[in-house]
């Protein structure tokens, strides 16, 4: 058997390795002479482009994300969804210049958003995939203020506490229980928007017809109900929000068809008693919108809310996502620096949190499009009878 005292000393060993190496490996890699024989050397120039693009995608993110932002507002994707289109029209259409037409077509045509054909315009392979994801559209407005904040990056990060102009876009989550419904409604409007992407792959990450009652906590205008309330008619449907937002779900439901099996329950989750008699408890993208005192607290009520056995479901992007990690702690915990609150976490993280609020049989489901969220599923005890 090897002792802990000799797993740590590897682990110190190998720790001490990589320092060495990675303190030798940027020293090589910042010095000109090896940037010129590596951009010189055949062996090595492909390799050395390949980070110079990297590089230059780094530099040039923000103005990527604004080309796609002008595609967005002028309506061009739409403008191209109907078929070949000529400069002549998607300026009329627009409301652009001749020149600012092609300006911005030729822009999109090199990040793939259009695509030209002789003389004529078209969408290309990701502007045809974006304009079938009304969440972007959402998300790209809503970025005007995170990029507002972040035209000071240091400032936001020196701010106490961050938070900035997005963190006003939650206007109501500074009076909590008081929101009215145009306080919630561009917020909402945003996650319902984006919501069904993440249905579908929580939908086929866990099989909900295991469960008879269902409270969606943090749920919103209802949209992530109306996904599994289509797919498993046998489940009874709850949400838990807050007063104003529950009223826009409860519309929605209603359009739906749900309303008859579904209960509206009104109340701010970090301070009110969650309701009792479900068996599962679903929590998307909603745990890394809190710090960890907060966090820790709701995962704690809802282990009281349980019955015993019943489940927890988390969904939401996670830190250290493999094929995915600039999503995480890049994307994920700036903005939520930008709001003021939360921080985007491991999946490890969030199992140990679990554990400590008394949970037990924490596993990580496979997800189709990890990029847009993991699944987390966690149990009380059935030997648990005490809150």
């Amino acid at each position: 058997m090897v002792s802990s005292t000799s797993n740590d000393m590897s682990k110190g060993y190998i720790e001490r390795l990589r320092l060495c190496w990675t303190g030798w490996r940027n020293r090589v890699l910042a010095a000109p002479r090896f940037q010129q024989f590596a951009t010189d050397f055949w062996l090595t120039r492909p390799v050395a482009r390949a980070r110079a693009r990297r590089t230059f995608d780094l530099v040039a993110g923000f103005v990527y994300s604004q080309t796609l932002t002008a595609c967005l507002e002028t309506g061009l994707f739409d403008v191209l969804a109907d078929g070949p289109t000529s400069i002549d029209r998607v300026a009329m259409a627009c409301r652009l210049s001749p020149d600012g037409a092609l300006c911005l077509l030729r822009a999109g045509a090199a990040l793939g958003l259009v695509e030209r054909i002789g003389d004529v315009w078209m969408l290309g392979s990701t502007g045809a995939a974006l304009r079938g994801n009304p969440g972007i559209a959402e998300m790209v407005a809503h970025h005007r203020l995170l990029y507002a904040d972040l035209a000071d990056p240091v400032a936001l990060l020196r701010r106490d506490g961050g938070g900035g102009a997005l963190a006003h876009y939650w206007a109501y989550a500074e009076h909590p229980g008081q929101g009215t419904p145009a306080d919630v409604s561009a917020y909402s409007r945003l996650m319902a928007e984006s919501q069904p992407l993440v249905a579908r792959q929580i939908l086929r990450s866990y099989r909900f017809s295991r469960h008879r009652r269902m409270l969606d906590v943090g749920g919103g205008e209802g949209r992530f109900l109306e996904s599994v309330g289509a797919r498993v008619p046998g489940l009874d449907l709850a949400l838990f929000d807050l007063p104003a937002v529950g009223a826009q779900a409860l519309t929605r439901l209603a359009a739906a068809g749900l309303a008859g099996r579904t209960a509206i329950h009104g109340g701010d989750f970090l301070v009110d008693p969650l309701p009792r008699g479900y068996d599962l408890i679903t929590l998307v993208r909603v745990l890394h919108d809190h710090d960890d005192i907060a966090a820790s607290a709701l995962l704690r009520a809802i282990h009281a809310a349980l019955p015993p056995g019943g489940r927890l479901l988390i969904a939401e992007p996670m830190a250290g996502t493999r094929g995915a990690v600039p999503a995480g702690d890049a994307y994920f915990g700036l903005y939520l620096l930008a709001m003021g609150s939360g921080r985007p976490r491991t999946a490890r993280e969030i199992h140990d949190m679990l554990h400590v609020a008394g949970f037990e049989a924490v596993r990580t489901l496979g997800s189709a499009l990890p990029l847009t969220c993991r699944v987390i599923v966690a149990r009380r005890s059935t030997a648990d009878i005490k809150d």
